[in-house]
């Protein structure tokens, strides 16, 4: 299972009883999952194939499955291998000794523990998981974690890896001609130094190294971009957890063929050393 390709909008949580698989669920919904409890395995595909054809108004589902279920053992593995797409598995996890302060503390009952003690519960149930334990993408040991770093977790493991399918689009314009129309980020690039008050940049555009050079040596720009690309940086989960799939990021100046465009390049190139997906369009640098 580990070779086919998984769907980061199909999640399915399970591990171990008190690990934190609730704790999970509520923060997957808030970042615009559609979370289903306890789901029995054979009514899995069911909902698979509701989603996939577009039954159901659900982008993103997440399933939380677990030992409480009596055929889950036998049934989940089986299902999962059948289904037309392969959902990204977290198995949670915690020692013992985490375990049974937990069921201590909340005085809930171990589901494999009616008649024999809590640590006895937690051991049978660790063995009987060991297989799909295996079949994990993510196991999170969240003994000594709070609900905070569980949520940072999440977010490291899984919204990175969505945000490396995440299509970021770059346009240089000029203000002249207007603002692009699909715009969701405009930034204005008009107060950094202009190499068209310089009559041998003047003919040149934003992609010619003297141009380029130019710009960039500025404090000013360098500023900026530091700013630009913390500021992008931050935005982009964001825009995730909200159900984006794409984002377009406008950077304009007065003609679109010199600042903008040093700029929208530079912010290209950053953004792909951080493994994004960058494309760039440069509207008016040849007009």
């Amino acid at each position: 299972m580990k070779n086919q390709s998984k769907s980061i909008d199909f999640i399915v949580v399970t591990g171990l009883s008190g690990s934190g698989k609730t704790v999970v669920s509520r923060f997957l919904e808030d970042m615009g999952y559609y979370c289903v409890d306890n789901l029995p395995a054979k009514m899995i595909p069911q909902l698979v194939d509701l989603w996939l054809r577009k039954k159901v108004e659900i982008e993103r589902i997440a399933l939380v499955v677990d030992i409480r279920e009596p055929n889950f053992l036998t049934e989940f593995p089986r299902i999962i291998k059948k289904l037309k797409v392969k959902p990204y598995l977290i198995f949670l996890e915690a020692t013992d000794e985490t375990l049974v302060r937990r069921f201590s503390e909340s005085r809930r009952p171990h589901p494999l523990a009616r008649n024999k003690s809590i640590l006895a519960g937690v051991k049978l149930e660790r063995k009987k998981l060991a297989p799909i334990r295996e079949m994990a993408d993510e196991i999170i040991d969240t003994t000594g974690l709070s609900i905070s770093q569980l949520k940072e977790q999440i977010v490291n493991r899984i919204l990175q890896k969505k945000l490396r399918r995440f299509q970021i689009y770059i346009i240089s314009f000029g203000y002249k001609y207007g603002l692009p129309l699909d715009s969701d980020l405009v930034f204005d690039t008009r107060f950094l130094p202009n190499p068209y008050y310089l009559d041998e940049l003047r003919e040149l555009n934003g992609r010619n190294r003297k141009v380029r050079d130019f710009v960039l040596k500025s404090e000013e720009t360098r500023t900026f971009l530091e700013k630009l690309y913390s500021f992008i940086e931050y935005l982009l989960p964001g825009f995730i957890r909200e159900g984006k799939s794409s984002l377009t990021i406008s950077v304009g100046c007065t003609g679109g063929r010199h600042r903008s465009v040093v700029i929208a390049e530079a912010l290209k190139e950053h953004l792909r050393k951080k493994n994004l997906d960058a494309k760039i369009i440069h509207r008016d640098i040849y007009k």
